[in-house]
């Protein structure tokens, strides 16, 4: 360990925070885009069936982005008592909320049996779901990135990360295996509930690899020294930090519109449409995408690990590039109707995703001091994700609808990519700081390019 860091780890202790970070974050977005993927394949039907054609997806994607406007509540709760209280009792907590929620959703009747009342009960639980992931993230990571060596952070950081791939991987794998047991009616019948179901088992192994994982060393610092504590860390963030805030923000809104185009399930609903221009065969997609899960998991680690060496900055500006190239290919190799162009289309982009999204723990934890870094970090992420990837999906429908072609979504995917690369332009490299509460003041120095 680095001299600034509060207490040596041992490395069986770190490779129990990478794991529990990690599978921890896996389930929880295990639950969080599997109801993104079913919102297009199923619940336009099964839940919203009075609304006909596109209309139907268009609401139910609304239901997806809808959950992203209560991730800042989620993330005022956790930044708060991840300050105040720790962030492990944050990460019981969420793991708890969404795996309930999902459960819950997989036992909901559908419109056809209770009326509007079952879509009235999806979006309550969907709303859960979104408290839960605005609180996940941040404390996850910063458990990471606090336990690890100066030199290794990104690589550490890149756990919580790859969590996020993996669930996008379980959940379009777990629901192409439900294809082929359930094929036809019966998947929209019953089979599409067997994944949401599953939530339950995995929420009990997240509790089990969690429940032995020690705090923080840098809360454990803050905790035994409470003049490092804040009574307000969101009013002191919100105070001090609101341009920080907007900034990092624009950096994972960037990342993350992009990103929603397969995990927020619009790829599966608009390539599997048979009223569209295109329509291949559901199964196909869904592991078209299972595959992509798998090269957006490779990329996001590579990026976590290449960040300890070339640094964030310049690992996020390489990133933005390839996803500027990769949004802009996306659905002109799409529209070809080329099952074999789908796979390379989708491939490539998650490279560019992979690239602009492992460096992130690392570089959030980095851009702000210790005594409010769990609200920035989860703030600044949720913001992020309200701006970036709540209704990209819709959006994505809609210009679609409005326009009958996918040229308008092409420029609205290159632009949030250009955004991000703007917005990490304006930071600093911040790669190495002190992450101690003890070196507070070097961690409150301007972080933009045009500080001091």
């Amino acid at each position: 360990m680095d001299a600034s860091s509060p207490t040596a780890i041992s490395p069986k202790e770190m490779r129990r925070v990478v794991a529990a970070t990690t599978i921890g974050t896996a389930i929880e977005w295990y639950d969080y885009f599997l109801y993104a993927a079913v919102a297009g394949l199923v619940f336009n039907q099964v839940m919203f069936s009075p609304l006909t054609g596109s209309l139907a997806s268009i609401v139910s994607f609304a239901s997806v982005g809808l959950s992203f406007l209560f991730r800042p509540l989620g993330a005022f709760l956790a930044g708060y008592y991840g300050d105040r209280y720790g962030r492990r009792i944050v990460l019981m907590v969420t793991l708890f909320s969404m795996g309930g929620a999902t459960t819950l959703i997989g036992l909901l009747p559908t419109y056809e049996t209770v009326g509007l009342w079952a879509p009235i009960m999806l979006i309550f639980l969907r709303i859960i779901q979104g408290v839960s992931a605005g609180g996940e993230w941040g404390s996850a990571v910063l458990l990471a990135v606090e336990h690890a060596p100066n030199h290794k952070r990104g690589l550490y950081g890149a756990g919580p990360q790859i969590g996020v791939p993996i669930g996008l991987l379980m959940s379009s794998g777990v629901l192409a295996i439900m294809d082929r047991i359930a094929p036809g009616d019966a998947f929209f019948q019953w089979g599409w509930r067997v994944p949401f179901l599953l939530s339950f088992v995995l929420v009990v192994v997240g509790y089990l690899v969690r429940i032995g994982v020690d705090e923080s060393p840098v809360f454990e610092v803050i905790e035994d020294n409470k003049g490092h504590q804040r009574p307000n860390p969101i009013g002191v963030l919100f105070k001090q930090h609101l341009p920080l805030v907007f900034v990092a923000a624009l950096v994972f809104a960037g990342n993350g519109a992009v990103g929603y185009m397969t995990a927020g399930g619009y790829i599966q609903s608009y390539a599997t449409n048979p009223e569209g221009p295109i329509s291949f065969e559901r199964s196909d997609v869904l592991n078209a995408v299972t595959l992509s899960a798998v090269t957006w998991l490779i990329f996001t680690l590579f990026a976590g690990w290449v960040s300890d060496y070339i640094g964030r900055r310049r690992t996020y500006l390489i990133g933005f590039v390839v996803q500027a190239i990769g949004a802009g290919i996306l659905f002109p190799l799409v529209d070809t109707a080329s099952l074999g162009l789908l796979y390379v289309a989708l491939i490539f982009l998650t490279v560019g995703l992979g690239l602009t999204y492992g460096a992130q723990s690392a570089m959030y934890a980095e851009l702000y001091p210790a005594s409010i870094r769990a609200s920035g970090v989860s703030v600044s992420y949720a913001i992020g994700s309200i701006l970036g990837g709540a209704f990209a999906p819709m959006i994505a429908a809609s210009l679609v609808d409005a326009t009958g072609t996918t040229v308008a979504v092409t420029i609205y995917l290159v632009a949030a990519s250009l955004i991000g690369l703007t917005a990490i332009l304006l930071l600093q490299e911040r790669k190495g700081i002190p992450l101690s509460p003890d070196f507070e003041t070097e961690q409150s120095k301007s972080p933009f390019v045009f500080g001091k």
